[in-house]
């Protein structure tokens, strides 16, 4: 009996089990390198990004790693400010989303929640009428809107007034090879403000599009006029 089922292990890995382990190196292979989706779980880039979103990432945008680590291998191109990207905490090691707002060389500083950057203000402009505009851009009362241009592409930002939160900085530069990051939910977001520079090698790839979006606040019902939409 013992012997029969080993027989038979031996006759499946021969026939099957080696064509599904090698399925499995390949697929964990290609979403290590190449391209994965991650589940969005919390409001730090509302309203660009929703809570319940599947966010696409494109881990070929920057450069090409070695699979299941964060070795490099080539570098092609370099995150844009403005860029939506997914990177390793240097607070705890978790995956992050947020955007890319200084460079390397950069000096950054905010005052009031307006950030300046190079010793320029950045732009704002109000989001006036929120019932006129998409639903992911509708503020609830307690909150403002603005659309924030950084690279001459325009996003929308919140805060939250009556919120606790860190709204004003002094001037930092951001040394070589490292990026300063924060949520578009200004006033809730755990960013650059608090875990501080991101090296250039913890960033995974860049957030450029929702996959599949569902609302986690109402049975998780799909909200289908976020599906295959670009992120702005």
């Amino acid at each position: 009996m013992k012997n029969n089922w080993k027989k038979n292990l031996r006759l499946f890995w021969k026939g099957w089990g080696f064509s599904i382990l090698m399925a499995i190196v390949i697929a964990t292979s290609f979403r290590s390198a190449i391209a994965d989706w991650n589940i969005v779980p919390t409001g730090s880039m509302k309203p660009t990004i929703l809570e319940g979103d599947r966010i696409f990432v494109n881990k070929l945008a920057y450069d090409l790693k070695i699979p299941f680590t964060t070795l490099h291998v080539t570098e092609w191109a370099d995150p844009q400010r403005g860029d939506i990207v997914v990177f390793y905490s240097p607070a705890d090691g978790k995956r992050l989303v947020k955007r890319v707002v200084g460079l390397p060389g950069d000096s950054i500083a905010m005052e009031n929640n307006q950030l300046m950057i190079n010793g320029k203000k950045v732009s704002y402009e109000r989001i006036d009428d929120p019932e006129a505009n998409d639903p992911p851009l509708r503020m609830a009362a307690d909150q403002l809107g603005f659309f924030e241009d950084l690279s001459g592409a325009r996003h929308p930002v919140m805060i939250t007034p009556w919120r606790p939160a860190l709204r004003s900085f002094g001037t930092l530069t951001i040394p070589e090879e490292n990026y300063f990051m924060m949520g578009d939910n200004r006033d809730n977001s755990a960013d650059s403000r608090f875990f501080g520079f991101v090296e250039r090698s913890r960033i995974v790839g860049q957030a450029d599009s929702i996959v599949i979006s569902l609302d986690i606040n109402d049975k998780y019902q799909p909200r289908w006029e976020r599906f295959f939409t670009a992120l702005p």
